[in-house]
């Protein structure tokens, strides 16, 4: 399927490594001009080297002073696709996270999108199509109990989302968040191995993710592949009727009820 991207230009936060990066790799497949960002000018430059394609571009996003950093930058370039995929996570609970902790979790998953989104907004409303893809997490609408401050704070991206999506009601952009669950990456896979070498689960990746999967419908856990093509395609004209959803990509988990 030609998703009718070649020579679009898109800036994907956060793809120096990831799911980002797969993103950001699945575009290129696709002819679009990607803006491979990263926190530094390092990190950016070794992912276009990895992908062997894209224009690297930097900041570090937490910061307002990081994002207007990255955004000189990209004058440079018509961006008609934002996908801020760009988010992080850190340990801790109700008792361990103090204020601090809310607060940056919010500045690493709202305020590093809010910033670009509220900047490039102007240049977007021109252009004859344009698409902002904000990454959440299902955690968002069902939170664990750890890491409160960052599914506060994915719940807060939601909420914008979707404000945003009513406040571009009837112009030429389209926004979305894309929700995934749990994502098959190596560091899952080796916490999960160092679990499973514990619990006697098994000794391969297939016989360990039968455990960890056992309460998805699909009996797996996604891959950041899948997860890139969901975003591929509503980063296309294609999927111009898609707006303002929630999708999530999580196996069905949350989907299906008994």
């Amino acid at each position: 399927m030609d998703l009718a991207l070649n020579n679009k230009n898109a800036l994907v936060t956060g793809s120096h490594r990831g799911t980002g990066q797969i993103i950001a790799k699945t575009l290129l497949g696709e002819g679009a001009r990607v803006l491979v960002h990263g926190m530094t000018e390092e990190q950016a430059k070794e992912a276009v080297a990895t992908l062997g394609g894209g224009t690297p571009v930097w900041g570090d996003i937490v910061s307002a002073e990081g994002a207007g950093q990255l955004l000189e930058q990209c004058e440079a370039f018509d961006i008609p696709i934002l996908i801020n995929n760009f988010g992080a996570a850190d340990a801790g609970n109700w008792q361990s996270q103090d204020e601090a902790a809310w607060l940056l979790a919010y500045q690493k998953n709202v305020l590093s999108a809010q910033r670009l989104i509220a900047a490039m907004l102007p240049a977007m409303s021109t252009m004859p199509w344009a698409r902002i893809i904000n990454l959440g997490t299902v955690g968002s609408t069902s939170p664990n109990a750890r890491m409160p401050g960052y599914y506060a704070a994915k719940g807060a991206m939601a909420n914008m989302t979707i404000g945003l999506a009513k406040e571009v009601a009837g112009s030429n952009i389209r926004v979305n968040l894309v929700s995934p669950g749990m994502i098959h990456t190596p560091e899952v896979e080796q916490n999960y191995m160092r679990m499973a070498a514990q619990r006697g689960w098994g000794d391969t990746w297939e016989e360990v993710e039968a455990h960890v999967a056992k309460d998805i419908p699909i009996r797996r856990i996604s891959r950041r592949e899948e997860v890139a093509a969901l975003v591929a395609f509503l980063c296309s004209p294609m999927a111009d009727a898609i707006h303002g959803q929630n999708i999530r990509i999580d196996g069905g988990q949350l989907g299906i009820v008994d």
